[in-house]
């Protein structure tokens, strides 16, 4: 009877975790839509910025403080994950990728490194083991708001303006779909030119006219553009983290279900035995009383 006492603990306790993780999952499916339609909304936009920016010809002379050419010699990394965890490795990848890039910075290149962490677990995971943690935001991500967002976009690109950078990059997932997250790292400053993102292919130059002139727009546009790349790169972190926890709950989910019923014929099995032990003492009781 002790056998199923503990099979009975065990099937109560995993139906309860079951029934935890089912609504995470449900949870996560909600907050994960209103994401997703989110950066899927931020995207045209992003990238129809950044083609009229890539139609006024930096070429000629015209640019801007966050066009800087020269020696890398101060990095700035933007460790971009989550704060909360049961999202399968989301975090870790992010975590991975960026202790690469460390890595690369101070061992190969000598760099003076600086990291800036967005989320509960990189920021506890950096602070622990690296001395270069300069900045962490956390509370941000529970309200991902433009205004709030760029915010921070504003401090780095004013310290890179300062010459306190001179390169800054952003590590964090990209949202592709619900179950697959791609670990990026992407150049925020300085701005890439036409001439320099040979991946990219050749705009196609528009006909415009440019009131008050070039200078002028891109002082103003740049700016605009860099904070809407900052806002896209957390909406997509955003996406990636609510899609990966609503798979890593189903699989839970699903996990307990297969382990609930292996319980429940193990159960099965162990009453039908104990039933037919005590059957076979009764009829052994008789015997030996008629005999």
């Amino acid at each position: 009877m002790g056998n199923l006492k503990e099979v009975r603990t065990r099937i109560a306790s995993v139906s309860s975790t079951q029934q935890i993780t089912s609504a995470m999952k449900m949870v996560s499916a909600a907050k994960f839509r209103r994401a997703q339609n989110a950066i899927l909304t931020m995207r045209p936009y992003s990238a129809k910025l950044n083609e009229i920016i890539a139609n006024i010809d930096v070429e000629d002379g015209v640019e801007t403080p966050y066009h800087r050419t020269g020696k890398t010699e101060k990095v700035l990394l933007v460790v971009i994950a989550s704060n909360k965890g049961l999202c399968g490795a989301f975090n870790s990848n992010v975590i991975k990728e960026a202790s690469k890039r460390i890595a690369y910075y101070t061992e190969e290149n000598n760099a003076e490194l600086s990291l800036m962490t967005i989320g509960k677990r990189t920021t506890d995971f950096f602070t622990k083991r690296t001395s270069y943690v300069t900045d962490s935001f956390i509370d941000i991500l529970d309200k991902p708001t433009f205004d709030n967002i760029s915010e921070i976009a504003e401090i780095v690109m004013k310290r890179f303006c300062e010459k306190k950078y001179d390169k800054v990059e952003l590590i964090y997932n990209q949202f592709k779909n619900s179950l697959t997250q791609i670990v990026s790292i992407e150049q925020f400053l300085p701005v890439v030119t036409k001439k320099d993102n040979k991946t990219t292919a050749p705009t196609i130059k528009s006909d415009y006219i440019f009131e008050p002139n070039k200078e002028s727009i891109l002082k103003e546009m740049i700016p605009l553009s860099l904070r809407s790349q900052f806002y896209r790169v957390l909406l997509d972190s955003l996406a990636s983290e609510h899609g990966a926890r609503m798979t890593a709950m189903q699989k839970a989910t699903d996990n307990a279900s297969e382990l609930l019923k292996e319980l429940r014929l193990t159960y099965n099995k162990a009453r039908q035995t104990a039933i037919t032990n005590e059957i076979i003492e009764i009829v052994s009781g008789a015997e030996a009383l008629n005999g």
